[in-house]
């Protein structure tokens, strides 16, 4: 890493003075200056930490994110959001890519959509043999019983009028033999909208996880994947943006400087969370834990089990005991709570639930809150999904004593919310 200039050092020992004066305006525009000169300022827990600025766009917290999909002007299916700030760079070659996307549709293929029959080697089978005949039959010529009526023509001319009868018979006699035996068609029943469906990742770290976490993702579903980068810890964030140029249909990134909470930042689970729900813009919102591997598609069982009043579909249910202070996997079917490593929820019931609980910090015992926030039914579908996961870092990895201060502090509230009628 490059050495920090003292001047920028002076910069970075200023802003935290102001973040401990709660003077956020100071703050912010500190920030922008340490940007400015090519480094970006992360909180930690024991200060600061300084980091060249990284070939891809960062936000600075996630509060500074657009609120909704809807003001971050972001395009389905591209690479890079847009929606900077004002005074930073964006990548625009992913917005290259969506324009071309945009306009691909020229009049040539309009033209040639509206009339099948130019093409008919591109249609199914029977279908160009029918556009085949239809093209080849002789223009008709005005004989037999296109001229009935027509007396003038007909007169000196008794064999037209005798083969125009016969073909006028015979027209009558096969309209009313369809009309006794050719059975009304059937009205089809119109098919279900299809629902959009977008996989959300929390990306903290553990590139190699990350990548075999896409990868599989991308190969055994047809998802969207939304990725929130927190901090670029161990370059996450660099092999993030190098997985949305690999897949620039499918996967699409944001970046912010803010460490995750549980690495000593200032980035928690929920508010994490929350952000991703609010920049989806699908039916179908996924919570996925990146150390989560598909075997097989293992996201379109989720989805369709959000039936009738099913507002979410996770990998593993649990139900509480009695005395609420152990909670237990439950059997495959209706549940109290799932997991956080795997479920689908219905985006729109659960923004009008109020999204996921801000409050918590650390994700262990927040996806017992925000299970329990959610109206509607709940089930899991069990270990037969073909999913599974590696070493689950999130845990296993955090220092024990914030683990368990963090996990209390949010069960303080899961207790409330299961004494609530």
């Amino acid at each position: 890493m490059s050495e920090v200039p003292p001047d920028v050092t002076n910069l970075a020992e200023r802003w935290a003075r102001a973040r401990a004066g709660h003077d956020h305006a100071m703050a912010d525009a500190l920030r922008d200056e340490i940007r400015a000169e090519g480094w970006l300022v992360q909180d930690t827990a024991v200060g600061f930490e300084l980091i060249p600025v990284p070939p891809f766009e960062v936000w600075p917290t996630l509060r500074s994110l657009p609120e909704d999909a809807s003001a971050a002007g972001r395009r389905e299916g591209s690479g890079t959001d847009s929606g900077a700030r004002p005074g930073t760079s964006v990548d625009t070659g992913t917005e290259d890519a969506a324009r071309g996307r945009d306009e691909s549709a020229d009049a040539g293929q309009v033209a040639e959509a509206a009339d099948p029959g130019r093409h008919p080697g591109r249609l199914e089978t029977l279908d160009a043999e029918r556009v085949a005949e239809t093209q080849a039959a002789p223009q008709p010529r005005p004989e037999g019983a296109e001229l009935v009526g027509r007396s003038d023509d007909l007169h000196g001319h008794p064999e037209r009028m005798v083969s125009s009868q016969l073909l006028w018979d015979a027209s009558l006699s096969v309209s009313r033999l369809d009309e006794t035996i050719v059975a009304p068609a059937e009205v089809e029943e119109p098919r279900a909208a299809h629902s959009t469906v977008t996989v959300a990742l929390l990306v903290d770290g553990h590139p190699d996880e990350l990548r075999e976490c896409v990868r599989a993702l991308v190969a055994r579903t047809e998802a969207r994947i939304l990725a929130l980068d927190l901090g670029n810890l161990d370059g996450a964030g660099a092999v993030l943006q190098e997985l949305v140029q690999e897949f620039p249909h499918r996967v699409a990134a944001w970046h912010v400087a803010e460490l995750p909470h549980w690495r000593g930042g200032s980035a928690g689970w929920g508010e994490s969370r929350d952000r991703l729900l609010r920049l989806d813009t699908s039916d179908v919102h996924v919570v996925m834990d990146t150390s989560m591997i598909l075997d097989g598609d293992a996201v379109t069982p989720l989805v369709k089990a959000l039936d009738d009043d099913v507002t979410a579909a996770g990998w593993k249910g649990v139900n509480p005991r009695e005395d609420g202070q152990e909670w237990l996997e439950a059997e495959p079917g209706e549940v109290r709570a799932l997991l956080g490593h795997l479920i689908a929820v219905r985006r729109d019931t659960v923004l009008a639930a109020g999204g996921f609980p801000t409050e918590a910090r650390y994700y262990r015992n927040a996806d017992l809150e925000f299970s329990l926030g959610l109206p509607g039914t709940l089930v899991g579908l069990g270990k037969d999904l073909p999913v599974h996961q590696e070493r689950h870092r999130g845990q296993d990895d955090v220092d024990p004593e914030y683990r368990d201060r963090e996990s209390r502090r949010t069960y303080d509230r899961v207790r409330n919310l299961l004494r609530s009628p």
